[in-house]
């Protein structure tokens, strides 16, 4: 009965962020709300790491860390996730300094980029039976194929993504938006946030593996 309802509430938060990014898509504003959307909405990300962190370390548990998780992941779909949904569905706003590089260049960017992004996902699943944010948590550590050559592949691949898609789009500012404002906000919850509780979840197997991975960019595994 347990394992129900915790699937149904995942369905749920799913269900609200899927509705969300929808409206975000669809709304319209002139430049200033625009920008809040894109910009400010990230920088919210900050404050609820840290309180999540607070709350993470104030009671240790892995049935609390699991709970606290799903619901970080779930703000962070609004925080993080809605702004990609903007930017991508705005980008034809940002049409200052165009980068001079072929859009079929920035296409294959795209593909290759998005290709990896899938690839990680399937590794994801098949090594730690689990799939991206509070879709499933991970239920084992995965620590081979791309996730040993580094802690956080999915991190490098929608990173490269997005800025493949700014090189598409020609628009220097969608990849400084990428750049300064998206990576930072990302890489913050990954080193505050998700490396204390996947050491909560996995203990001495986790900190052995981040002993031995790096955490962004990809280094051959060690023997």
């Amino acid at each position: 009965m347990k394992q129900v309802v915790e699937f149904f509430a995942r369905v749920a938060l799913v269900a609200v962020i899927l509705l969300l990014w929808w409206w975000v898509s669809r709304v319209r504003s002139s430049a200033i709300p625009n920008s809040f959307l894109v910009v400010g909405t990230a920088l919210l990300t900050y404050p609820l790491v840290w309180l999540a962190r607070k709350m993470l370390d104030q009671g240790p548990t892995a049935h609390r860390v699991i709970w606290i998780t799903t619901f970080v992941h779930f703000a962070l779909g609004l925080t993080l996730g809605g702004p990609i949904v903007r930017a991508v569905t705005t980008h034809t706003d940002w049409s200052g300094w165009p980068l001079p590089v072929p859009s079929a260049i920035g296409l294959s960017l795209v593909i290759v980029s998005g290709a990896a992004t899938l690839l990680v996902v399937a590794n994801l699943a098949a090594r730690g039976l689990g799939a991206p944010f509070f879709i499933a948590l991970s239920r084992r550590l995965a620590a081979d194929w791309m996730y040993g050559w580094t802690r956080n592949p999915m991190v490098l691949a929608v990173l490269a993504f997005l800025l493949s898609l700014g090189v598409w789009y020609r628009s220097a500012l969608f990849v400084l938006w990428v750049l300064i404002v998206f990576a930072p906000a990302l890489l913050f919850f990954v080193k505050v946030y998700e490396e204390r509780e996947l050491e909560i979840r996995f203990g001495s197997t986790y900190l052995e593996y981040k002993a031995k991975t790096p955490m962004l960019f990809p280094r051959r595994p060690r023997g």
